[in-house]
């Protein structure tokens, strides 16, 4: 029986080393694998980045170039509708003013202009006065 013991394979020491030989390079070609991964990943990280900044930039140009466009033509509208927009209030008082004279309620300019004449006329008013004084004492 020791003859049939030494025939298993279990028992034969070249056939144990050469099993622990290909697992020992199946772990170093493992190990191998998961560096040349790892650098390659690192690398691709690294080109993607690039090329997500160059997209960047090249968007970056046509999205700004969009956005002046837009606002060019935000503006233009802007001004029409600020040159309709006094056109519509100038109108606007215009009527209004006419409307409130044919009730005959004066604007306010109205009453400045003739307190400004009342003011002239309470000065030569006084200066009248002032002349007739100094004509009686003498």
């Amino acid at each position: 029986m020791s003859d049939q013991n030494e025939k298993r394979p279990e028992n034969d020491p070249q056939l144990a080393a050469k099993i622990k030989d290909s697992a020992r390079q199946i772990w170093l070609a493992g190990l191998g694998a998961y560096t040349k991964a790892e650098e390659d990943t690192g690398r691709f990280f690294e080109r993607l980045v690039q090329e997500g900044e160059q997209l960047e930039n090249k968007t970056r140009g046509v999205v700004e170039k969009q956005i002046r466009s837009v606002e060019d033509r935000v503006e233009g509208v802007r001004e029409r509708a600020t040159g309709t927009w006094d056109r519509l209030e100038h109108l606007f008082d215009e009527r209004v003013s006419g409307a409130l004279r044919r009730l005959g309620i004066h604007r306010r300019e109205d009453f400045e202009a003739l307190e400004r004449r009342i003011e002239a006329l309470e000065a030569e008013l006084s200066v009248l006065r002032e002349n007739n004084r100094s004509d009686e004492e003498e």
